[in-house]
């Protein structure tokens, strides 16, 4: 079904072909009929499945296409909330790319960089604001935006937002809108607490759910590696060295741990930047440009930091520590398989993971490989994090001085083991 059955106006669905769009995705497929009836949703569907696009055509259509352009200095009639700098900026290139053949006009709002310009270009006019919800507060205190035009209110990442604590600054911001507005919540989970968001801030919203019973992609393989903290550095530096192409993302729990990674790696020979909350938004940029560039192989980030990158074929996500939060992993594991390609999401385990790694199965649709690394011998504890039927075996040597990078944590070694896996293999080093 090309774009122009789904009631997009022609100057908009036309061009699409051009940006590579040439069938909608299952979440356009049905979200942007009801975001152009003007009624309002809540969406479930995983990272990587063309969300900009599901709420951004439509919003830009609904909004300057058949609204027109007004005279005089433009007032934001669109409000996108997201929870990242990266993300902003990613979702700020979309609509400017869409919005070009209706003139569209686009701010990015976000913190760690200078105000000034930011409120220069609001004083100029603008359609669109993309946000993140602290600096919008900003510029809400200093009366640099005026938000009382806005008819289109888009919640990206709800999920997320809520587990970074955005819901007070959200309540905030909800009070100066509009009442008589159009409100679309995207998420990659459908927790109670997005319901419970949904119902404060959405009239009778119309339901989404594109993940037909999955929150990942099925292009995406999950495979555990059991190891015991202090030779987790030296796994990492060797399942990235036998990777057979490409570039890697690499997820800590901790800015420290972050810190402490990209040096091991660089000290290891591999080319590294890292990337986190202490980072100023000009390194963050530059680190990215790098990756995206291949002047480094592994990008070492934290959840908040790496949250919204937009990385084409990435071919592998590392998970040097488990997220806190289960929910996490989908979004980690999201950043790789996008767009219908294969990817790997490989996780280290220590015993104290055990219960993070019950909670992650629960997320998935099929069971998580586990598989021992030859020369990384586990302990009797360290075992006790797998299963006896969840362990294989994989070949290969590989020796080196220690490292945890970060701590575990310390969770009771008498939980219940996780059993997911039905049957053990070998496999050789490299497979």
């Amino acid at each position: 079904m090309p774009f122009v059955s789904l009631g997009l106006s022609p100057s908009l669905s036309n061009p699409l072909a051009k940006l590579g769009y040439t069938t909608p995705t299952p979440v356009q497929l049905k979200s942007i009929p009801i975001v152009l009836s003007g009624r309002d949703l809540l969406a479930r569907a995983q990272t990587g499945t063309g969300k900009t696009a599901a709420f951004g055509l439509p919003m830009i259509d609904r909004l300057l296409v058949r609204g027109g352009v007004p005279a005089g200095v433009r007032k934001p009639r669109g409000l996108v909330l997201v929870p990242t700098r990266e993300l902003a900026l990613q979702v700020h290139k979309s609509l400017a790319t869409y919005g070009v053949p209706a003139n569209l006009r686009v701010t990015a709002i976000f913190g760690g960089v200078s105000i000034v310009p930011q409120k220069k270009e609001l004083q100029r006019g603008t359609d669109i604001i993309v946000a993140t919800p602290g600096r919008l507060l900003d510029h809400m205190e200093q009366r640099t935006v005026d938000l009382s035009g806005v008819q289109i209110l888009t919640l990206d990442e709800a999920d997320r937002m809520l587990d970074m604590g955005f819901l007070p600054p959200l309540r905030r911001i909800l009070k100066v809108l509009p009442r008589e507005r159009q409100t679309l919540l995207f998420s990659a989970t459908i927790s109670q607490d997005v319901v419970r968001l949904s119902a404060d801030f959405t009239r009778d919203p119309q339901r989404v759910d594109v993940s037909e019973g999955q929150v990942m992609a099925p292009t995406v393989t999950h495979r555990v590696h059991p190891v015991s903290d202090q030779r987790k550095g030296d796994l990492l530096t060797h399942v990235l060295k036998q990777a057979p192409t490409g570039q890697a993302l690499v997820f800590c729990k901790t800015k420290h741990g972050s810190n402490r990674v990209g040096q091991y790696l660089e000290r290891a020979g591999v080319k590294a930047a890292v990337i986190h909350g202490n980072k100023s938004q000009g390194a963050r940029t530059k680190a990215l440009g790098d990756f995206k560039a291949g002047r480094v192989n592994v990008l070492v980030a934290t959840d908040i930091a790496a949250r919204g990158l937009d990385i084409v074929q990435l071919p592998l996500v590392v998970n040097f520590d488990l997220p806190l939060v289960a929910e996490d992993y989908i979004h980690r594991a999201g950043r790789t398989g996008r767009a219908g390609l294969s990817g790997r999401a490989v996780s280290l385990v220590s015993p104290a993971d055990r219960d993070l790694l019950r909670d992650i199965q629960r997320l998935l649709s099929s069971p998580l490989e586990h598989v021992v690394v030859e020369g990384f011998p586990t302990t009797a504890s360290s075992n006790d994090a797998l299963p006896e039927a969840g362990r294989r075996h994989q070949g290969g040597r590989h020796h080196g001085r220690g490292f945890t990078g970060t701590r575990s944590g310390s969770r009771p070694h008498n939980v219940r083991t996780v059993r997911t896996v039905p049957r053990v293999r070998t496999v050789r080093s490299g497979a």
